[in-house]
């Protein structure tokens, strides 16, 4: 039986546990979100996978058709070569009902007055402790915090997750929900012990039954242990962590070769990586990875992989009670 934890984090999004699904891009799609929410956790649908106002109503319309539990949008404000109408974006997604935003990369400020005024939680994920601070001060309900070991953007400060959680605890009054080096129910509690209130996991899900990435690239991750990742996009404006491929291999060599950005910027384009993923080429896909790959052992659905995890939590707290009360 899954073991209940109730925080102000599952109180505010009005999920069943403390779990957040970390977006992930073109992975983010309807199918994927409403598994995660019906699992009991939140996920967000990826604003960058809608090319127009129009497809990111019929994404949340499927997503709604498929769940009755919430969701979010996540709005991605990292520097692209073809920037969104993040204002229309957020405008249509309250319209289509959607109660809570979810926004990363840079300063969420200028939004923030949008998405308030439609009375929908705004939660900011961010890799440095003074953009907490600021996400806090410009109205953010939660805040998401990622540390070095983390798939995607961590900062470039390199601060792991167990030196930079606490930290952002101590320095907000919002909850704060935990990311970077998490897979499993060890993960949640140690989180919890940090001080946070919920637990970012984006790497663990990508080994899921219905994530929509070739199985091929699922049975590797499976295989993979968590050296098997790299930066990329350094001398870009934000290093990714992704998982180690000729790819990301290739862009690593021309960067360190001082290669210009327009000669990488096309290597590492969504298209690239949509035709990769459609024909099962893993070689030549850029997928965000993080140093947990190394704890990722089997492919469960999504509510498997929750159930089993927060099922397993409160052993993890028994084993830890029966340490702490032994006698010497």
């Amino acid at each position: 039986m899954a073991y209940k934890l109730q925080t102000r984090v599952t109180d505010i999004l009005g999920i069943k546990y403390p779990l957040v699904m970390g977006t992930m891009g073109y992975q983010s799609t309807a199918e994927f979100v409403a598994a995660a929410a019906n699992a009991g956790i939140l996920a967000c649908l990826s604003s960058v996978m809608s090319k127009t106002t129009q497809a990111l109503r019929e994404e949340i319309r499927k997503t709604k058709s498929l769940t009755d539990k919430p969701f979010g949008i996540n709005i991605n404000l990292f520097p692209m070569i073809s920037p969104l109408p993040y204002e229309d974006y957020i405008d249509a997604a309250l319209e289509e009902g959607v109660k809570i935003f979810e926004t990363s990369g840079r300063s969420p400020e200028k939004l923030v007055p949008r998405i308030k005024k439609g009375n929908a939680v705004f939660v900011h994920k961010c890799a440095r402790l003074r953009d907490a601070r600021t996400a806090e001060r410009v109205g953010a309900d939660i805040v998401e915090i990622v540390g070095f070991e983390c798939g995607g953007h961590p900062s470039r400060e390199n601060i792991t997750s167990l030196v930079l959680i606490p930290q952002v605890v101590d320095a907000v009054k919002v909850p704060v929900i935990a990311g970077g080096g998490f897979a499993d129910a060890r993960g949640i509690v140690a989180a919890f012990a940090l001080g946070a209130e919920g637990v970012l996991m984006g790497t663990r899900f990508l080994a899921t039954q219905e994530c929509p990435i070739p199985l091929s690239f699922k049975k590797k991750l499976v295989e993979t242990q968590s050296t098997e990742t790299m930066f990329v996009m350094r001398t870009l404006s934000d290093p990714m962590r992704a998982f180690r491929n000729k790819l990301t291999t290739e862009v690593e060599e021309l960067e360190n070769k001082g290669a210009p950005p327009e000669q990488i910027i096309p290597m590492l384009a969504g298209n690239v990586t949509l035709k990769a993923m459609a024909s099962g080429d893993i070689e030549h896909a850029l997928l965000a990875c993080g140093q947990i790959i190394g704890l990722v052992h089997d492919i469960p659905t999504v509510k498997e992989l929750v159930e089993r995890m927060m099922g397993e939590v409160s052993a993890v707290y028994g084993q830890l009670g029966k340490t702490l009360s032994q006698k010497h």
